[in-house]
């Protein structure tokens, strides 16, 4: 009685161009691990140690006391919550905006609508560091200084993404939605039903990279807001300091801390940010 055995496929050696792919991805790929990687060696050194100069890459005594003084001197749970809240708020509001700004430009026809979207696009020309004067004083005169509505308001103009998505709604066959009309489906529960399904990639990715970008924003609640109980992540984080100077130990662990939650939300919707990217063209940004 025979058995056969079965037949191992043999891997085909690599092409000279599979190689250099390969080593030029694992050296980008160091390029952006190395400063996470810097960050988590100097958390994990004494202060004295972190402070020496030269520099050196790895701690000649591990220790964690910056993480347990971070977390015993600072309120980093205050400050996370207030950055979740600050962030969803926002998300979630120009998430709406943009929908309906987007889908009313793509689909509705009214007198001045040429130069409203121009006024739009022209949001898109100012940098948001030249609008925070005037932003402030406007936030100062409807006393919502050191609110939370002070803080999520200003980031809710969301210029770059009423106009991506008015980019994909006008995508969007119009025969779909005349079809629904014929039924009898008016134009919100058009809008609802067949419009934003079709729309999850596009709104995934705005979403995403709204929540991102609110996380990171330093500048306007440290503007905005002088109450230690309001204080974001990043703004919280630069408070790390003794009348020594800058603790730098305590300072890398809070970036890793702050840094946190945005590599939970890549590695849980990185699918969604790949194919909202080829959807929304923002693979330059």
């Amino acid at each position: 009685m025979s058995t056969t055995q079965p037949r191992l496929k043999s891997r085909k050696p690599w092409t000279p161009s599979q190689i250099v792919l390969t080593l030029t991805g694992v050296a980008v790929a160091a390029v952006f691990v190395s400063p996470i990687a810097a960050a988590l060696f100097t958390s994990l050194k004494s202060e004295a140690e972190a402070a020496e100069i030269p520099p050196h890459w790895l701690p000649e005594v591990w220790t964690v006391q910056a993480w347990k003084s971070l977390w015993e001197t600072g309120n980093i749970g205050n400050w996370f919550i207030n950055s979740l809240v600050v962030s969803v708020c926002v998300t979630t509001i120009v998430l709406a905006v943009s929908a309906l700004a987007g889908y009313g430009f793509a689909r509705t026809e009214f007198r001045g609508k040429n130069v409203l979207m121009g006024v739009v696009m022209a949001g898109l020309m100012v940098s948001p560091a030249v609008l925070g004067v005037p932003l402030f004083t406007t936030v100062q005169q409807m006393g919502m200084v050191d609110t939370y509505w002070g803080m999520i308001l200003p980031q809710c103009a969301p210029a770059a993404m009423v106009y991506i998505l008015y980019k994909f709604f006008q995508g969007i066959p119009r025969e779909l939605e005349e079809a629904a009309f014929i039924d009898g489906a008016g134009r919100w529960r058009v809008f609802f039903t067949i419009v934003v399904p079709l729309a999850r990639p596009s709104l995934a990715a705005v979403g995403i990279f709204t929540f991102i970008a609110s996380w990171n924003n330093f500048l306007w609640p440290y503007m905005v807001t002088n109450n230690p109980d309001l204080m974001t992540m990043p703004n919280g984080i630069a408070t790390v300091m003794n009348s020594y100077g800058i603790q730098w130990a305590q300072l890398m662990a809070g970036g890793l801390m702050a840094g946190l939650p945005l590599i939970v939300v890549f590695v849980f919707f990185q699918r969604q940010i790949v194919t909202g990217v080829a959807h929304t063209g923002l693979a330059g940004q």
